[in-house]
């Protein structure tokens, strides 16, 4: 069995640099997908996930085991998308069009091109839908729903308590679901009931 981060960590800062390119090959993937969740660019996402890697590597002699280290780089990823996107704002918004699809889609059948059409119109709902979110609420989705992070992930992540993470996470998922419905996609599925 492999080493855990914690271990890898403890490698790299006692001197042992490959330990490191272990940790950019476990975590390259999902950190590239979360900057391409926030930014809408593939090419952007893998400037995004170099930088944050890069980051991570400089400063790893002080990081401090407080949190998980797969915690710190998503923080370190969602900040360097957050300046991105600051950037943006004095610049043309990047329209849907130039946004690539999310990936193909895996089904058991072949499906026709009407069904084709639908779920990529699908897609295109769901990825305006997130977009049109505010910046907070869609940070705390995207690491939820799409990188599948804990609460308490995410919270370290972003460096807010718990409480604040859930809030963001239900109110967000509230304005999807009247966005979607509003664009006409049916059976825009129910939010769950707010943990304690």
């Amino acid at each position: 069995m492999g080493r855990s981060d914690e271990e890898l960590v403890e490698a790299c800062q006692a001197g042992e640099a490959s330990a490191f390119d272990v940790l950019v090959g476990r975590w390259e993937d999902r950190i590239r997908g979360a900057a391409y969740r926030f930014l809408g660019s593939e090419e952007e996402a893998r400037d995004v996930a170099q930088e944050a890697f890069l980051k991570a590597y400089r400063a790893l002699g002080g990081f401090k085991r407080e949190a998980r280290f797969s915690s710190w780089l998503y923080q370190i990823a969602t900040n360097l998308c957050r300046d991105r996107l600051r950037r943006r704002r004095t610049r043309p918004a990047v329209s849907l069009e130039e946004l690539e699809e999310t990936g193909p889609v895996i089904v058991e059948t072949r499906p026709g091109a009407h069904e084709l059409l639908l779920q990529r119109d699908l897609a295109h709902a769901v990825r305006r839908a997130v977009h049109a979110l505010s910046e907070e609420q869609r940070e705390v989705v995207i690491l939820k729903e799409y990188q599948g992070l804990t609460f308490l992930e995410i919270a370290q992540s972003l460096d807010l308590p718990v409480s604040t993470v859930k809030t963001r996470l239900y109110r967000g998922l509230g304005q999807l679901r009247l966005r979607l419905e509003r664009e006409g996609v049916r059976g825009a599925a129910p939010l769950p009931a707010p943990a304690p």
